[in-house]
């Protein structure tokens, strides 16, 4: 029985497709497995694929890129149970051995709404529940050897299994402090698919910015007639056109930017990636995390203070070397802290230094000022806003001309800002939604410090030990 049976059958999913219009769904389904398509499908699947030639059999990997509220979680929960229930893998798995159906999500809270839909198809169906032989806190154990399982987005949670199909959701957001995390996961969920020779990778995920793994498989592969690999992009009332058109038109009036990736299924234009992993990578020493002190170098100190709540403190320490700016060393308080111990830790660091001033950003009011100079430290504003800190150092990466420390946080943080253009027509440089950018603040901030220091004051003004 393949999926568009299932899905039509009363006695299995039909019950779910009763309402709305789901021809869309119905034709990339077709497309995925290699199934035979009416005229209506076709022409929905030429439209969405840019493709003239269909897959005669299932692909390995396919990539869809459409609007929010297009049904993307309830299909990815579908696919899971389709290909956990249907299809019979013990030939290719050793004696105890599980295949895993694996869906990785952007946070715990999405994983567990995709497990909810492949939990009730799975114990409201009577055929299906038959087959469940335990329920887990994160999965479903089937009696054929095959397991459904959630986890958040993270290349560990690959490891250890063998994987008959993945299913990755969201991935234009999967933003970490860790480095290109989507990149690493995709890599990661290879080799546990490699003893599988019908395993699957589906990728569903609203479109972002142009960078990352989903927008690498649209650049490669939409338009293009490969057996193996199938690319979908559609907008949201393509896919559900239940859908009011009120709300996405109220969405383009309010910003037709967004819009048009949330809803048009367009990846964004006003958005690029700020700097390349490839040239954090050429700007990074190898060794060691922190450069001890030396008296005849002259140190700049930049804070990124927090409340110690919500984000973290961080600091960087900074000096010039003829034309270039060595970052000697970051430090990073992560919440929940005690500012106050913060602010005493930070200060004996800038001390180590031979510094007593440090600069910073107005966050705050008073209170930082207060504390640093209790600790002994002025505390100094800065004259640039952030993006005008990354602005200014960019010049300074292209060129190799700073020295970064290896720090894998440091890292992400740097390859997942984003340039877009404000209201006001200017660039706004910032980390994307629900990322960060503290410690690549602060570093910002030292390098551009040093990068800006007067060579002959620096000749007569050396830091007394």
């Amino acid at each position: 029985m393949n999926i568009i049976q299932a899905a039509q059958d009363p006695a299995l999913f039909a019950r779910w497709f009763k309402q709305g219009d789901w021809s869309a769904w119905f034709a990339f389904l077709s497309a995925v497995f290699g199934l035979e398509m009416n005229q209506e499908q076709r022409r929905i699947f030429e439209t969405c694929t840019g493709r003239q030639k269909a897959p005669e059999s299932p692909v390995k990997e396919a990539w869809l890129v459409v609007g929010r509220r297009g049904g993307k979680s309830f299909t990815t929960a579908l696919i899971a149970v389709y290909l956990a229930a249907f299809h019979d893998y013990r030939q290719f798995l050793q004696p105890g051995e599980r295949g895993t159906v694996l869906i990785l999500a952007a946070d715990r809270k999405q994983a567990r709404t995709i497990f909810r839909y492949a939990r009730a198809m799975v114990l409201e169906i009577p055929m299906l529940a038959g087959l469940l032989e335990r329920e887990t806190a994160d999965g479903l154990e089937l009696k054929n050897s095959v397991s459904i399982e959630i986890a958040t987005a993270s290349y560990r949670a690959t490891r250890g299994y063998t994987v008959v199909a993945a299913l990755l959701d969201e991935i234009a957001f999967w933003f970490t402090d860790g480095a290109n995390p989507d990149h690493e996961i995709v890599n990661a969920i290879q080799p546990g698919m490699a003893t599988i020779p019908n395993a699957m990778m589906l990728v569903l995920s609203s479109p972002y910015a142009k960078q990352g793994e989903l927008y690498r498989a649209y650049r490669e592969s939409f338009g293009a007639d490969d057996p193996e690999v199938l690319v979908w992009q559609a907008d949201t009332k393509t896919m559900n056109p239940s859908v009011p058109d009120r709300i996405i038109q109220r969405a383009y009036d309010r910003d037709p930017a967004a819009a048009a990736a949330e809803y048009g299924g367009q990846f964004r234009d006003d958005l690029e990636q700020f700097v390349s992993r490839e040239v954090v990578d050429s700007c990074t020493r190898e060794e060691p995390t922190e450069l001890p002190p030396i008296s005849s170098n002259r140190y700049y100190g930049f804070t990124d203070p927090s409340g110690g709540s919500a984000d973290s403190m961080t600091l960087a320490i900074s000096h010039r070397e003829g034309d270039r700016v060595v970052i000697d060393a970051v430090r990073e308080a992560k919440p929940p802290f005690n500012p106050s111990d913060v602010v005493k830790e930070f200060a004996a660091c800038l001390k180590a230094y031979g510094l007593r001033r440090v600069t910073g950003d107005r966050y705050g009011g008073e209170w930082p000022r207060e504390r640093f100079r209790d600790a002994g430290i002025e505390y100094d504003l800065a004259d640039r806003a952030r993006t005008e800190l990354y602005r200014d150092m960019l010049p300074m990466m292209n060129a190799a001309n700073i020295e970064i420390p290896p720090v894998v946080k440091l890292t992400g943080q740097l390859t997942n800002l984003q340039r877009r253009k404000g209201r006001s027509g200017k660039d706004i440089i910032d980390h994307p939604p629900g990322g960060h950018d503290d410690l690549a603040n602060a570093l910002a901030g030292a390098a551009v410090m040093a990068d800006g220091a007067d060579t002959s004051r620096r000749l007569h003004n050396l830091v007394t030990w």
